[in-house]
């Protein structure tokens, strides 16, 4: 294939270079990438071998600037391999992860490059900040990827790198495939009994898509799955579901557990052989928390305040249960239908009762109000910019004067070809590429309920929630200013990446912003200060389970890169970790590990603790909008300059301090929450 007729590389003419999508196809990513490992090492040579002594520019820029096409390459595969990947897309990562594997070695491992950077980094504090920052991040990264092992050894992490590179796609190929099998199909109109309306319309019409006119059907797509389980009268088929989604991955077709333990070990090998402990030690030596001694700090202090909190909880839920119905052996397929009920009951509350107020278009175009009345940034939907799937638009930002910022891409629904989940991802990142400065083309992804034949998309509170967050992520790197990709944009700390995110929740609940985009779909009337008002009230029932559920997460991860026990047996593994934690028990063949991507193929080993340690950031951060308005310009354009435009320039917490003016404290967030305890006030 000639690479100057391959799309990948072609620029797009009808706008910033945009990606034609509609040309790319499976065939043209190995061609692509070969030819950009070539271009690159050609570059590499040519740095290592230059006679004239190392300088920024000829070492550090040439380094910077050598994976231009390998960026571009790599960065559109694995965004289709995320959102839009057939079976072609699929299987070729078995062969395009080793390539990368190896190639990233081969630079991290190179001796004469590293020597290179090593004597630049000695004088690095003669340089500007971005500068000094960048030649600082090289030199970590490439000791903590084995430049200064002995020869030996790095064949040793050769050999593991090149074995885990293929172990997380399959990992995620599994997780993607098993959510796809499980098919509830119903016939019997009476066990749609509880289900509202517009669930029922839109398992019938996923039905119909697969030619069964007079039939239902329910995925384990959470669209489909959550409301099943909060309003589905017929046990049996909640327990069903349930176990379909808890068991998945386990002894069966798809089975992960093995593969865990290979991942687990190898990672642990990998830290043991650059000089760690384990690899939550070595991951940690780049986290805010800095050791797993601080993670668990934060786990404990949070499980101290929440444990009780959530126990009460379990314990009125079962009352009510039995009171209701007679119900006395509570399983967890009996929690979100329960938790329903009685929210409905002491609240005069149903969460459906919001939807006709969320239409997905209106909520973005919400989204987008917020955006120009913090930041004063503005939206323009462009029809001629292709996309990877007809659900998908494409949006140019512009800042208040006009200038332009970048693209925006926005992909909604669930579809087979999409990973569950919602995520954000930088298909080309701000700065320096050759001599000149790109814009972001930047994606936000999620799986969320879709418009049907009789009706729009109707969106719940809590998946109007994941776009806030998802949207926070492109902020992040649509806004960054940092001249070098390396260090520009979302490129921070994995437990500061999330503080972003998490703040544009808060909009979500205010009444402010409800006034912006909460209209019924109907009618335009806003939604109801009643309604709001019952939302607000609401907002923290069950919040000790829901604390307890991410610190489930939070306590596994360090559990599996902490060595706290050894991985022989899954289930027994989780109960041993997970046994404090649980107030409900567990089927067997139920495992949160088997189809728990994030911590196997999705980045964040030794790290989930993350989304709590960002949500004491924000939960502190937002206090100063809302004591200032939270639509305050002035607070705005501080976070804006201190936080979504620095990227990785200082540690994070000095970044913080610069917004805020102080570190946080967990108060903010527990008094948020309804779990700062009378004796803590």
């Amino acid at each position: 294939m000639n690479i100057n007729n391959n799309p990948i590389f072609q620029k797009n003419t009808n706008f910033d270079e945009a990606f034609p999508f509609d040309r790319i196809e499976a065939k043209h990513f190995i061609p692509a990438i070969e030819y950009g490992i070539q271009m690159s090492e050609i570059i590499i040579e040519e740095i290592v071998s230059n006679s004239e002594p190392p300088t920024f520019e000829n070492t550090i820029i040439a380094l910077e600037n050598s994976s231009e096409y390998l960026d571009i390459a790599t960065s559109v595969y694995y965004h289709l391999f995320s959102a839009e990947a057939n079976k072609e897309i699929e299987e070729l990562s078995q062969k395009i992860s080793p390539m990368l594997a190896e190639y990233s070695n081969n630079i991290y491992l190179n001796k004469k490059l590293f020597k290179r950077i090593a004597k630049i980094e000695e004088d690095s504090n003669s340089f500007g900040k971005e500068e000094a920052r960048l030649i600082k991040i090289y030199y970590r990264r490439f000791v903590r990827n084995g430049a200064a092992l002995n020869d030996e050894k790095k064949e040793q992490l050769r050999e593991i790198d090149s074995s885990l590179s293929s172990l997380s796609p399959q990992f995620s190929s599994n997780v993607r495939k098993a959510t796809n099998n499980y098919e509830l199909w119903i016939d019997n109109e009476k066990d749609l009994d509880g289900l509202p309306e517009m669930v029922r319309n839109a398992a019938a019409e996923e039905a119909s898509n697969r030619g069964q006119d007079k039939k239902w059907l329910f995925t384990l797509q959470f669209p489909s799955m959550v409301p099943f389980m909060k309003f589905s009268k017929k046990r049996e088929l909640r327990e069903e579901v349930s176990k379909a989604f808890s068991q998945k991955c386990l002894n069966d077709q798809f089975d992960n557990s093995e593969l865990i333990k290979k991942i687990v070990k190898l990672k642990h090998d990998r830290a043991i052989l650059l000089g760690y402990k384990n690899y939550a030690d070595y991951t940690l030596e780049e986290r805010m928390a800095g050791s797993a001694d601080k993670v668990y700090e934060l786990l404990d202090g949070l499980y101290d305040q929440c444990f009780p909190v959530a126990s009460n909880e379990i314990a009125e839920l079962k009352t009510f249960a039995e009171a209701e119905d007679g119900l006395e052996d509570f399983m967890p397929w009996d929690y979100a239908y329960y938790s329903e009920k009685l929210k409905k009951m002491l609240f005069e509350f149903n969460e459906e009762d919001l939807r006709p107020y969320l239409r997905s278009e209106n909520v973005i175009e919400g989204l987008f109000e917020v955006a120009n009345r913090l930041y004063g940034l503005k939206f323009e939907k462009e029809e001629n910019i292709p996309t990877w799937h007809n659900d998908v638009d494409c949006y140019k930002a512009f800042e208040e004067n006009g200038d332009y910022i970048g693209l925006l891409y926005v992909d909604l629904y669930p579809r087979e070809t999409k990973k569950n989940g919602a995520w954000m991802n930088e298909i080309r990142s701000y700065g320096l590429s050759g001599k000149d400065i790109k814009s972001p083309h930047i994606c936000f992804t999620c799986n969320l309920t879709k418009p049907t034949k009789k009706e729009p998309s109707l969106l719940s509170i809590g998946e109007v929630t994941t776009i806030f967050h998802e949207f926070g992520h492109c902020l992040h790197g649509l806004l960054s200013k940092i001249k070098y990709k390396t260090i520009g944009g979302t490129s921070v700390f994995w437990d500061f990446v999330e503080l972003p995110s998490q703040i544009m929740e808060n909009w979500v609940v205010e009444e402010e912003a409800l006034d912006i985009f909460a209209k019924h779909y109907k009618t335009g009337e806003k939604m109801p200060k009643e309604l709001i008002g019952k939302l607000k009230k609401s907002k923290n029932f069950m919040m000790g389970n829901m604390y307890l559920r991410q610190l489930q997460f939070g306590y596994l991860d360090m559990a599996y890169h902490d060595n706290i026990v050894e991985v022989s047996d899954i289930e027994v593994f989780e109960e041993v970790v997970l046994g404090k934690t649980r107030l409900l028990p567990s089927p067997k063949g139920a495992t949160t590990s088997c189809s728990f991507s994030h911590i196997f193929a999705g980045g964040y080993a030794a790290g989930y603790y993350s989304y709590k340690w960002a949500e004491v950031l924000e939960a502190d951060a937002f206090e100063e909008f809302k004591k200032n308005g939270i639509f305050n310009k002035d607070t705005a354009k501080s976070f804006r300059e201190n936080i979504l435009s620095k990227g990785n320039l200082k540690h994070p917490m000095e970044l913080y301090k610069d917004f805020k003016g102080n570190e946080p404290s967990l108060d903010a967030l527990l008094e948020r929450d309804g779990l700062l305890s009378k004796s803590d006030d």
